[in-house]
């Protein structure tokens, strides 16, 4: 029986991202997954904040290279990846000098958001599937962790809805509490009709504040989890009134059962896999 696969897309992972919540579940999650038997892909922006020397990135060559189009724009998608080796874990990183400059997160050097986070965070959902494209690698679970993962859901469902590889995909969608104030931008939607959307689909987004990008994940979501102990009200009554399955906050302690089992209601015993050739850059590194 092939491996159950389970492609993690997140906006933070300890250690690369600082010493977070967020951070620790999306890096403590996978190993303990795997660990499980699951085979696993993990995927993080590649953040200015990120010490490329001292967490060894290092490009992979025959990934990069694709131009992703956004708001009508050429932008060059680079693939970098390193290892947790402690944790014997493998994290891709989607990279984009212009989208992720020296030293900066989502914060510019004076302390201000920044102005062109809706593009980074298109570029960041957009990266992410066309690089697991071109791997051709079939997840059964796609886990999205973070408003910076917001849009894999849509993408999946829309604009991949007919890509052979997504057939069998189910969605899930971690809500944590840590968003921004105020709105992502004036123009996401603007940017997202040049996906040939309909205007209809993108109303939650005309006011893209952190809260308006859980309710729409959720909305393309098939699953939601509650990821931190306190989130928003609206957004849980979202969760709740969409019918879909939904698990609790499970706890800052001894989650991953609970996670294992959530995840267990969705897998296909008769999901098909590509043969796809592993290349040495997909191996878990370890320690000299």
């Amino acid at each position: 029986m092939d491996k159950k696969r389970i492609l993690y897309v997140s906006q933070e992972i300890n250690p690369y991202t600082g010493e977070t919540t967020m951070g620790g579940v999306a890096s403590f999650l996978p190993q303990k997954t795997q660990e499980n038997g699951k085979d696993i892909r993990i995927f993080l922006p590649r953040f200015g904040t990120i010490n490329e020397r001292r967490h060894q990135l290092h490009e992979v060559i025959r990934l990069s290279g694709m131009n992703l189009i956004i708001d009508d724009f050429d932008h060059q998608l680079i693939i970098k990846v390193a290892s947790i080796q402690k944790l014997r874990l493998q994290v891709y990183f989607i990279d984009n000098e212009e989208y992720f400059p020296s030293k900066q997160m989502f914060y510019d050097l004076d302390g201000n958001f920044m102005s062109n986070n809706d593009e980074r965070m298109i570029f960041y959902c957009k990266g992410v599937i066309e690089t697991v494209r071109k791997l051709g690698w079939a997840p059964d679970i796609i886990h999205c962790q973070g408003w910076f993962s917001s849009l894999v859901p849509m993408y999946i469902k829309k604009i991949f809805s007919e890509e052979p590889l997504f057939d069998n995909v189910k969605i899930v969608y971690s809500v944590f509490d840590n968003g921004f104030d105020g709105i992502l931008g004036n123009s996401l939607v603007d940017k997202l009709l040049f996906e040939s959307l309909d205007a209809r689909e993108l109303i939650r987004l005309r006011q893209p504040t952190a809260n308006n990008l859980h309710k729409f994940a959720i909305d393309y979501a098939d699953a939601v989890v509650q990821a931190s102990p306190n989130i928003d009200k609206g957004v849980l009554s979202h969760i709740k009134s969409s019918g879909k399955p939904f698990m609790e906050y499970p706890g800052a302690e001894n989650y991953i059962d609970s996670y294992q089992q959530f995840y267990q209601q969705f897998f296909s015993e008769s999901t098909d896999y590509l043969d796809v050739e592993e290349e040495p850059e997909e191996a878990v590194l370890t320690e000299n």
